[in-house]
């Protein structure tokens, strides 16, 4: 038979129970972000800073320019009306131009480019992991960003997905790091 303490001590003890691990649930589900999406590494991507569009009618030369000031290897090509209409790269360059003795000044950027017939796009919600997914199965290494009316939003590298996963599981391992130390995740190690 159990004594009266033990019969009172238990029920306060379930809820003290229960009150710490609610408390340890919200601190971590503030902490650890549950699947970052294109639009976080778009904001802490280069190419958020700069005008990542050309105009297809352009010659290549204007697109091997932004290339090199702004160290980049891809811009999303644009129609007369501002409307995307493919991608340029790099790649599209020393495979379309270099390689076949043409000329970046005489050859325009629509003849190069891939269209947008072709093209991989993600939308600004999609998962950091979603995008690396689809880029690693069309062997691609730049994404435009469009909204649901099929406007170009942005744009993202490989190398911006790979940081923007790699500094979410560096926040995970902090987190859970701070866990295990008896930090409680959620006041960080400062």
């Amino acid at each position: 038979m159990f004594s009266l303490a033990s019969r009172v001590a238990r029920p306060i003890a379930a809820q003290a129970a229960r009150r710490h691990q609610l408390q340890l649930n919200a601190g971590f589900a503030q902490t650890v972000k549950e699947g970052l999406t294109a639009t976080d590494a778009w904001n802490k991507s280069c190419y958020s800073e700069i005008d990542y569009t050309i105009q297809e009618d352009l010659p290549v030369y204007e697109a091997v320019q932004k290339f090199a000031a702004y160290n980049i290897g891809c811009l999303v090509t644009v129609d007369g009306d501002g409307k995307i209409s493919g991608v340029v790269s790099e790649r599209d360059y020393v495979c379309k131009v270099a390689l076949l003795g043409k000329t970046s000044k005489d050859t325009t950027v629509k003849e190069v480019s891939t269209k947008s017939a072709n093209l991989i796009t993600a939308s600004p919600g999609e998962t950091v992991s979603d995008c690396m997914a689809k880029m690693l199965l069309k062997d691609i290494r730049h994404l435009p960003l469009l909204d649901e009316s099929g406007g170009v939003v942005g744009i993202v590298s490989i190398k911006d997905l790979v940081k923007a996963e790699l500094k979410e599981k560096e926040d995970a391992i902090r987190t859970l790091s701070n866990f295990a130390l008896g930090k409680g995740g959620h006041f960080g190690t400062d």
